[in-house]
């Protein structure tokens, strides 16, 4: 498995969002990009962790950086969940097919699994990786450690 470090270049990716636009990291140079790596869509910890992203977007703008969540599942998957859950601000990423390819590029994918685990990524400006931490799976990541990180 890839496992990304601090300073290494982020690799970059296009993905499709929950509406089906697509989303190229190299495109948000010039802003903090924060990758919220949750395993599946439909689940309790998944749901806070991608609700919380959305209760912070006006927080994110302010510090010049955007947040979008990150699983495999597939676009159609990710627009219905959105729909029940509330997202209309936050850009849920679809990593479903080659199956994890961007997951795995950046180490969070778990081969037992079959999904990613859980883990947020902060790429800088110039689109190097400026901070990780990987959660376990069934904790929802703490927001305030994610902003404050955003902050350095």
């Amino acid at each position: 498995m890839n496992q990304i470090k601090v300073g290494d270049m982020a690799p970059d990716f296009a993905l499709k969002d929950q509406n089906g636009a697509e989303v190229k990291l190299s495109d948000f140079r010039g802003k903090r990009v924060l990758l919220s790596w949750h395993p599946l869509a439909w689940t309790g910890v998944c749901k806070v962790q991608m609700e919380t992203l959305e209760l912070k977007k006006t927080l994110f703008d302010t510090m010049n950086a955007i947040a979008f969540g990150l699983s495999i599942d597939h676009q159609y998957t990710k627009k219905a969940w959105a729909d029940a859950i509330g997202i209309k601000e936050t850009r849920l990423l679809c990593d479903f097919w080659p199956t994890g390819e961007v997951t795995r590029k950046y180490g969070q994918f778990i081969d037992k699994l079959g999904f990613s685990g859980r883990a947020n990524v902060i790429v800088d400006e110039k689109g190097k990786i400026a901070w990780i931490k990987v959660y376990e799976i069934l904790h929802v990541p703490d927001i305030e450690e994610v902003m404050t990180a955003l902050k350095k």
